[in-house]
C-alpha cells in the first residue's frame, strides 16, 4: 500500500510539472504574441479616442466601457472562434479576410481625410446640429467597434502565426489571453487619456502651487494631445490597412509591392546610422498609408456610391 501511495504521488507529482511547464509555454507564446502586435495596439489606442472625444464629458467613460465590451465580444465570441475554425480548416482564407479588413480601414481613413478637407460627409459629425444624442453615441459606439473588430482580427492573426504549431486547445487559450490582455491595456489607457483633464482640472483647484502647476500643464496639453491622437488616429487607420493589404499580397504570391517598400526601407536603415531602425520603420509605413490611402480613395468613389445607390442612404 504505502508502494502504491508513493507511486501515485510520484505521477501526481509528474503531472503537475508537466503542467505547470504547459501554463509556462501558454505564458511565453502569448507575451511573444503580444510583443507581435505591439504595432497594431498603439494604432488601436490612438484611434480609439476620436471616437469618444468632443461629447459631453460625462458620456466618455461609459462610451469606452460600451466600446471596451464591443471590443471582448469582438476578440473572444467572433474572432478567437473564427481564427481557430479557420486556421483547422480554411487556412487559405485567413490572409483574404484580412486584406477585406485592411480596405475597411483604409476607407475609414481616406474618408475622414476628406471630410477634413470639406468633402461630402457621410453620417452625422459633430459638427452638425445633433437631434438625438443617444442614437449619436450608438452610432459613434458601434464605428469604434467595427474598426476594433478589423485592428482585433489582425491582433488576432497575427498571435494566430506566432502559436501555429501549438495544439488547437493551447492556440485558443493563447489566444483569448492575448485577446483579454491587449483589450484591458489599450482601453485602460483610451479611458486615462480622454479622463486627464478631469485630472488636470482637479489639480488645478489644488492648495499646492506644484499641484496647480501640473494641474494647468494638464489642461493645457490635453486639447493638442488629443488633436494629435485624432490625427494619428487617421493615418493610423490608413498605415495599418495599407500594411495588411502589402503583406497580403505578399502572402498570396505578389512580391513586388512589399519587395519594393522594403527595399525603400533598408536603404533608408542604411543611409541614417543609428536612427535606422526609427525612420526606415517609419518610410515604411508612410508607404503603406499611401497605399492604404490609394485604395480607401478607390472604395470612396466607386464602393460607397454603389452602396448608397443599393442602400438610398449613407454608408455609415
Amino acid at each position: 500500500m504505502p508502494g502504491g501511495l508513493m507511486a501515485l504521488l510520484d505521477d501526481i507529482s509528474v503531472i503537475a510539472r508537466a503542467a505547470a511547464a504547459s501554463v509556462d509555454d501558454i505564458g511565453v507564446a502569448a507575451g511573444r504574441a503580444s510583443t507581435k502586435a505591439a504595432g497594431v495596439v498603439i494604432d488601436d489606442a490612438a484611434v480609439t479616442p476620436s471616437y469618444v472625444t468632443g461629447l459631453d464629458p460625462s458620456r466618455e467613460l461609459p462610451m469606452i466601457a460600451r466600446i471596451t465590451r464591443g471590443s471582448l465580444k469582438n476578440k473572444l465570441l467572433i474572432l478567437l472562434p473564427a481564427a481557430l475554425i479557420l486556421s483547422e480548416f480554411l487556412p487559405w482564407a485567413i490572409v483574404p479576410i484580412l486584406m477585406l479588413g485592411g480596405a475597411y480601414l483604409a476607407f475609414e481613413g481616406a474618408e475622414k481625410i476628406l471630410e477634413k478637407l470639406g468633402g461630402e460627409k457621410h453620417g452625422q459629425t459633430l459638427e452638425d446640429p445633433i437631434e438625438d444624442i443617444e442614437q449619436f453615441e450608438k452610432d459613434r459606439v458601434a464605428g469604434a467597434i467595427r474598426t476594433d473588430l478589423i485592428l482585433s482580427g489582425e491582433i488576432m492573426a497575427i498571435t494566430l502565426n506566432e502559436v501555429a504549431a501549438e495544439t488547437l486547445v493551447t492556440r485558443g487559450i493563447i489566444l483569448a489571453l492575448v485577446g483579454i490582455g491587449i483589450t484591458i491595456l489599450v482601453y485602460g489607457a483610451v479611458a486615462l487619456i480622454v479622463k486627464m483633464d478631469d485630472v488636470g482640472l482637479h489639480l488645478s483647484k489644488k492648495p499646492q502651487a506644484a499641484a496647480q502647476a501640473v494641474g494647468r500643464g494638464l489642461l493645457a496639453a490635453m486639447p493638442k494631445l488629443l488633436t494629435f491622437l485624432s490625427v494619428v488616429g487617421t493615418i493610423a487607420m490608413l498605415w495599418v490597412g495599407g500594411g495588411i493589404i502589402l503583406h497580403g499580397l505578399e502572402e498570396l504570391g505578389w512580391h513586388a509591392p512589399a519587395e519594393w517598400g522594403h527595399g525603400v526601407q533598408h536603404a533608408v536603415e542604411h543611409a541614417t546610422g543609428p536612427l535606422g531602425g526609427i525612420l526606415g520603420w517609419a518610410t515604411y509605413a508612410a508607404i503603406s498609408a499611401v497605399v492604404g490611402f490609394v485604395i480607401g480613395m478607390i472604395i470612396v468613389y466607386t464602393v460607397l456610391p454603389l452602396v448608397e445607390k443599393i442602400t438610398g442612404k449613407g454608408a455609415h
